[in-house]
């Protein structure tokens, strides 16, 4: 079959090292990234650039293109609903229809709940070693993965699973390892060295490390977590992203032998944003490096923003600094496209808008109120939100019309900007677009 032809711009990862036998040719290394800049005559042979911005010849059989990992829509998934609920959605019940819920009585496991000679048959969907199975002899790595089986074959169960009752509304997906493979993020395990912790985030630990050779953060899932699947959720929607003030991912080494998942990002020297802030002051950085450091973060949100990503956790301790200053947007365990809801996370008060806090209503808006009280930090070199509020009383406050005061030396376009976001009606928030015009404009 002949080899797809490559687009330019198309990215690739590095299978093998190669070096080139003429000065026209472009040398790699394993593990490299390069960028398809134009077909030739010859479909085993393209041209090229790596990140350094050098241009030669490559051989199309020693890299593999990248894409987004693709995701599956699980539109028989319930969520939270009771055994009645589900009883209830399932009338009539005719043989065969279903519909899975997380359980009730087992929270972290799930409930595939069947119809079969006039009621409901309810299964129990344990977690085990972060596989999913009803009967603890067959084993799946997800939700689409059992559905799929017991659709071929009962298998054990009162009747095969013949029709799906999709929910209403807003639908949930799942992932496939596998998907990593064949969208060529997935790296070798053994080219990891794993070194020592520097942070904690939702579903386990981040690490200091090195992936052939270059530094790196490694996000390890805790080997208890029952979350391989959010976690997997995290990294397919760092496939779909490129931005230079987005933290940029760099592969995913999937489990193996008992080994937890390992998500693999760039390193970026000089920590988060807050203890940057914090441990320079005033007397080292000066407004021209707040405005830079602001136009950064606006830069990466309005492209989140034309992506209808929405962020969900935008604070300045979830914004990098690299060697060369660069401010850079991290911490994606809880983006998510925003037709999909996610329940049950809490959700750091005094960042997080009003309407996100009262009705779980999280937009690319509330994102934007977000913003207003990271530049407040940033104005602030590093200092904590509201600080003559206790936590209890910020919403009421806020919402009774309470608004932070401009920190001292903050100019009156930068605060206006602040007030802007802070508007209690989402509708009425400016655009990422227009806060990065806005703020441009100033420099």
């Amino acid at each position: 079959m002949a080899q797809e032809k490559w687009l330019p711009g198309t990215e690739c990862m590095a299978k093998f090292n190669f070096v080139g036998a003429t000065a026209d040719d472009l040398s790699f290394k394993k593990g490299e990234i390069v960028f398809i800049t134009k077909a030739t005559k010859d479909p085993n042979w393209y041209q090229a650039r790596n990140e350094r911005g050098q241009v030669g010849m490559i051989p199309a059989n020693y890299v593999q293109k990248r894409e987004g990992v693709k995701r599956n829509i699980m539109p028989w998934f319930h969520g939270k609903i009771s055994r009645e609920k589900a009883e209830e959605l399932l009338q009539p019940c005719s043989d065969g229809l279903f519909l899975v819920r997380e359980s009730t009585n087992f929270p972290g496991d799930y409930t595939l709940c069947v119809g079969w000679m006039g009621h409901v048959e309810h299964y129990h969907v344990l977690y085990r070693n972060n596989k999913l199975t009803i009967d603890e002899e067959r084993y799946f790595e997800n939700l689409t993965k059992l559905v799929e089986h017991y659709e071929e074959d009962s298998d054990g169960l009162c009747t095969r699973l013949q029709v799906a009752l999709a929910k209403k509304g807003e639908l949930n997906y799942s992932i496939n390892s596998d998907a990593f493979v064949q969208s060529g993020w997935a790296i070798n395990r053994k080219d990891i060295h794993v070194g020592d912790l520097i942070g904690k985030g939702n579903f386990g630990d981040v690490r200091k490390g090195y992936y052939l050779g270059r530094k790196v953060a490694i996000k390890q899932l805790k080997d208890d977590s029952k979350a391989a699947q959010t976690f997997l959720a995290e990294a397919s929607v760092m496939t779909k992203l490129k931005h230079p003030n987005l933290v940029q991912l760099l592969g995913v080494a999937l489990p193996s032998g008992g080994s937890p998942i390992l998500i693999v990002l760039e390193f970026l020297e000089k920590g988060n944003l807050v203890d940057y802030l914090r441990s320079r002051g005033r007397t080292v950085i000066k407004q021209p490096e707040l405005l830079k450091f602001a136009c950064d973060v606006a830069s990466a949100m309005a492209y989140l923003e034309a992506q209808n990503i929405v962020h969900r956790d935008l604070a300045a301790r979830n914004v990098l600094v690299s060697e060369m200053d660069v401010a850079k947007v991290a911490d994606f365990g809880l983006s998510k496209e925003v037709t999909v809801t996610q329940q049950g996370i809490k959700f750091p008060i005094k960042w997080t808008a009003p309407e996100a806090l009262r009705k779980n209503a999280f937009s690319v808006q509330s994102d934007v109120w977000s913003f207003g009280i990271l530049i407040w930090e940033l104005y602030s070199f590093g200092k904590l939100p509201y600080p003559k509020l206790n936590l209890t009383v910020v919403v009421e406050h806020i919402e009774k019309g309470y608004r932070m005061t401009a920190p001292e030396s903050c100019p009156d376009s930068i605060y206006k900007i602040m007030q802007q976001c802070w508007d209690i009606e989402p509708r009425n928030r400016p655009t990422f677009d227009y806060i990065l015009r806005q703020l441009k404009s100033m420099k």
